[in-house]
Formats: C-alpha cells, structure tokens, sequence
C-alpha cells in the first residue's frame, strides 16, 4: 500500500518536535545536576546548546553585511589563506637563505621576523644593542641590509608581513626604498606591516616615543601608503600580543578594537578619506586552544567590526566594513615540556582560524618553545598547513559551522562580552588615556596571573606540563639551531663598511629635513623618511633625531 509523501513528512515532522522537547527536557535535567563549565573568558557552556539559545536571527550569507559568516561570498574555494612562517634570525643575508628555502617548498608570503635592536630603534654599533644583533630576528639597519634580505625575491610577486611597531615607519620607508631600487612599481607591493604602536604600551613593549607622536607617525605611514602603495597594508591591529601577555579571548579582540576605533579617530582627525583608508586596515591575532570559543571570537569580532564602522562612522562601502585578519597558531600556548605535542597544538588552533576565517596564517614551529626554528621544524610548520589546505575538505564548503547551535551561541556572546570590554574602556576616557595612566597594562596583568594561577593549580590542563607528564622523557629533541658565533661581527663590519662608503653630507642632509618636518604636525614624515633611507640613513639614525624632537615614552606602571 503507497502511502503519501505528505503524510511521511507531517509524521516525520511530529516526531522530530517530539524528540526536540525530550533532548531539551534532558538538557535542562542534565544541565542543572551537572557542574558549571566556562569558556576561558568566562562565557558559560551549556551541556547542550539549542536554537533558543541564540540572541537574534542572523541570516546573512557570506560575503553580506555584518559579514558573520565570512568576507567573501566563496570562502577558500575563490583562494586559500595566505601560507606564512615567522622567519628571520642573524644577518640579512642567513635570513634571505631561509626565506628562499621556505618559498621554494611553497609558502605563499613572508613574515620578517626582526631583532631587538632593530624593534627598539638601535643601530647594532649601539652598546644596548651589541648583545641583541640578530638574536631573535635579522638584523635590518639601513637600505642595504633591505636589499640584501630581499635579494633574488621578486617583490612584485610575494606578499610581505613585517612584525615591527615602534620603528615601523622607518622599515616600511625602506621596504619602499628597496623596491624604488629594484624597479618594482610601489603600487604592486603587498603585504602587511604590523605598524600596532598601541598595543606595545600594555603588551609587548617595544615602544620608543610618547603615545601621541607615535600616533602621529602611524596615522603619516597609512595616509602615505593609501596614495603610494595601494595594495600594501600599513597597519595590523594586533591582539595577538596582548593574548599573549595574558589576556582571555574576549579582552584580547575588546583591546584590539578598541584600539582600532583609536587609530580610525586619529586619522579622521587629520582629515583622512574613510572610505579609502578602512579598506587597509587588517588585524593579526594569535590562536589558543579552546577550539569554539576562537572560532567563535572571529565570527563575532567580524560582525561587531561591521557595525562599529558603518554605524558608528558610516563607512557605506562594503570594503571599507570589513574585517581582514591574520593569524599565529603558536606562541605561548607551545611548551617546552614534550614538545611534539606542540605539533597537534598547532594543527588544532589551525583549523580553528581556517573555520573562523583567516586570510593569512602562519604555523609555528613546534620547537619554538625553546629556540629558533631549523630548516625542519619550520617546514613541518608549513606542511601542518598545506595538509589541512589541501587534505582536510576545510576549505570546500564556506563558513562550515554556521548554523551550529553552540557556534552561534558563542558567537551572541562573544559579540556582548567583547563590546563591554570596548565600552569600558571609552568610560575611562579612551584608550590613550588607558594607557598613559597605566589602567591597561595593569589590568592585563591581573588577567595574566589568573590564568597563570589557573595552569598552576590545576584547574586549566596542559598536557605534558601538570598532566601526563613523563619525567623520564628523552630531553634531546630532534635538531637543534645553532646560531654562528661570528653573524654579529659581520653585521657590525657591514654597518661600518656602509657608513664608511655612503655620501655623509646627503645623509645629513635627509636627517635635516627630516627634523625640520618632524617639527610641523601638519607634515606626513613618510617622504622624509624614504628619502633618508635612499640616502642609506641608519634606523637608529633617524630614531635619535626624532627622539630630540618627541622625548621617550616613561612607562607609569611599577608593578
């Protein structure tokens, strides 16, 4: 006897109702014996999430405002993310040799790692920085070394990240410098320069001016690559080093924003198009382990961005809306305590930024924890990608896990929590007065002894470090990376040769005009610092000429 297919579906339809209401009877039996589980950021998890747990509707598809589900309407099947490695030890010329080796195995971009000295404003000739040179990063002083890193690498064709902050606009300056020489148009650069000066404040620490002339220059280097270098983003608002100093999930992106909203007023205080330049901002975070709540961290940050930009600024451009972001896999959840369990650390938080929506990823190593990477565990980095690239199926669908109810529901919360980090922050009087005052770096410290505490105790398990460890593991781990005794002498006698042999009056000359402009606020100092750099003018040159004019930042905590 055929029975109708209306039929098969009212009674299908029935029985799925019913179930609905005993799975949430049980849920709520379950729930209320069980005992309280949070998210890291203290967002509580239901034993089982349902469609009533959700704050709205939010029936956007990719590629639509508030861009929930993702920028791009086709996800990773139009391009993958970005493949990048933090890289760069010694001299230019050691860093240039791992940089052609990782692209020959096919990584995508470079992210330059650069040294101390180099960070913090100093020449490798400076007594504070003689211990420093090359440590952890290469060693960048002056165009020549530019050159040299990028030898034999088409500019034209690679994309380039550079993590540096406090001397940010004297490296972009010369990255500009060394195309101009190489012959590659401005406007075909990309990449991203970190340029996040705020952050390094509370978070980081290689901050060299005062917080509002470092504004200045951060604000001078965006207009300045809006018009030159299209294509090339000048800043990356990052989170990723206040995770790292300490914070959870919700104040890292609640910071990061908050800082953002800073860097959008300050630019429209100097008359910037918003339009033009919203469309360059990106941000950069780092990925922990709590694998929903990072998912759901990007979801939410993204849709919050959009709302912030359109209705807060009236960005009307969907570009100028969106929130573009890199990611680390890697940092300080890596132990140096079984190390190799960092490799499924890192292929785990991968594939929380691939569902969350990265455009640009890099893996570290597993050996991080405990020294620069070698040639092997940096190419088990990149490979950790490809497979999940390639492999997995990640990339097939977009924004795969839309529509899960407890992905959605971080998401609603994630969205409230980090916009109550923002809102506290604006009822202190704004994040320049947070930081001046000392109010950020205090409280990020308080989180950072929570969940030190946390790990400590107990509470929070990390595998191989307070569970599961073995004391009679093999302590020798694989290859080791031993730096050359001699790369700081040479870094040394190449500065000397350069200074040596450079035009001392026109590099004088570039400094003069340089401090001359640093004088008038209403100048962009980008065009006074390529020209010092075409003239080889040192880093720590045209730090020192600004210092005479700005002073030093003081730092007002003493903890």
């Amino acid at each position: 006897m055929e029975v109708s297919k209306a039929l098969v579906a009212t009674a299908t339809a029935a029985e799925l109702n019913q179930a609905i209401t005993m799975s949430q009877s049980k849920s709520e039996a379950h729930n209320a014996g069980a005992a309280r589980r949070t998210t890291p950021s203290g967002i509580e998890i239901p034993a089982v999430a349902t469609a009533a747990m959700r704050r709205g509707p939010d029936d956007s598809a990719p590629g639509e405002y508030p861009f929930t589900r993702g920028i791009f309407e086709d996800g990773y099947r139009g391009r993958l993310w970005t493949f990048r490695q933090y890289s760069g030890f010694g001299s230019a010329e050691e860093s240039n040799e791992r940089y052609r080796f990782l692209l020959e195995r096919g990584q995508t971009g470079l992210s330059v790692a650069l040294d101390l000295p180099t960070q913090c404003g100093y020449d490798p000739i400076d007594p504070m920085a003689r211990s420093e040179v090359g440590k952890v990063g290469v060693s960048i002083s002056n165009l020549s070394d530019m050159e040299t890193l990028f030898r034999d690498i088409d500019l034209a064709k690679v994309s380039t990240s550079f993590t540096i902050n406090g001397t940010a606009a004297m490296i972009f300056a010369m990255y500009l410098a060394a195309a101009d020489k190489a012959g590659v148009p401005r406007a075909k650069l990309t990449g991203t320069i970190q340029n996040d000066i705020l952050k390094e404040y509370v978070a980081r620490g290689t901050w060299i001016f005062p917080v509002r002339p470092a504004l200045r220059l951060v604000a001078d280097s965006i207009v300045y690559a809006n018009q030159e270098s299209p294509r090339f983003n000048p800043i990356s608002i990052a989170g990723a080093h206040v995770r790292d100093a300490g914070s959870s999930a919700v104040e890292e992106m609640g910071f990061t924003l908050a800082n953002g909203l800073a860097y959008v007023d300050e630019l429209l205080s100097r008359g910037a198009d918003l339009e033009r330049f919203a469309q360059s901002l990106s941000l950069f975070f780092y990925v922990h382990m709590n694998f929903f709540e990072e998912v759901a961290k990007f979801r939410a940050a993204r849709r919050l961005w959009a709302r912030l930009m359109k209705e807060r600024y009236g960005a009307r451009t969907e570009r100028a809306q969106q929130f573009r972001f890199g990611v680390v896999c890697g940092g300080s959840s890596l132990t140096a305590a079984q190390p190799y369990n960092n490799v499924v650390r890192v292929a785990v938080e991968t594939m929380a930024a691939t569902l969350g929506g990265a455009q640009s990823i890099f893996t570290c190593a597993y050996d991080e924890a405990f020294q620069l990477p070698t040639e092997q565990s940096a190419e088990l980095a990149l490979r950790t990608q490809q497979v999940i690239a390639y492999e997995s199926g990640i990339a097939d669908s977009v924004d795969p896990l839309g529509g899960s109810h407890y992905v959605e529901y971080l998401t609603d919360e994630m969205e409230v929590a980090i916009e109550g980090v923002i809102k506290e922050i604006a009822d202190y009087g704004g994040v320049v007065k947070a930081i001046e005052d000392g109010y950020l770096q205090r409280r990020i410290a308080r989180s950072a002894h929570e969940r030190k505490s946390r790990v400590d105790s107990g509470e929070s398990v990390v595998v191989g470090v307070n569970r599961f460890r073995n004391e009679t593991e093999n302590k020798t781990v694989g290859e080791v990376f031993e730096s050359r005794a001699s790369t700081a002498a040479e870094v040394l006698r190449k500065y000397e040769k350069i200074r040596d042999e450079r035009d001392a009056a026109a590099a004088e000359r570039s400094l003069a005009t340089l401090d001359k402009a640093a004088r008038d606020h209403s100048e962009n100092l980008m065009p006074y610092l390529v020209d010092c750099c075409h003239a080889y003018v040192t880093v720590g040159e045209m730090v020192e000429r600004l210092k005479q004019q700005w002073g030093e930042f003081v730092e007002p905590v003493k903890l």
